[in-house]
């Protein structure tokens, strides 16, 4: 059976956890700061984890991850 192909553009956005779950950066981080709010930022920069129900789908995109 041949490998199975890595969707670059999802690998270069997740990483897997010690659980195997898929974590991923938040958005909205890029421009227009100064209107957000300090604890708003603060919160922005931790990572989160993918939705249970998307991450089937997820991780036939990134099999090897």
């Amino acid at each position: 059976m041949p490998k199975m192909k890595t969707r670059r553009a999802a690998a270069k956005r997740l990483r897997k956890t010690a659980k195997g779950h898929l974590k991923r950066s938040r958005g909205w981080k890029r421009h227009k700061l100064e209107a957000k709010e300090p604890k708003r930022r603060h919160r922005l920069r931790k990572a989160g984890l993918i939705h249970k129900a998307d991450e089937p789908r997820l991780k036939k995109l990134v099999p090897y991850l």
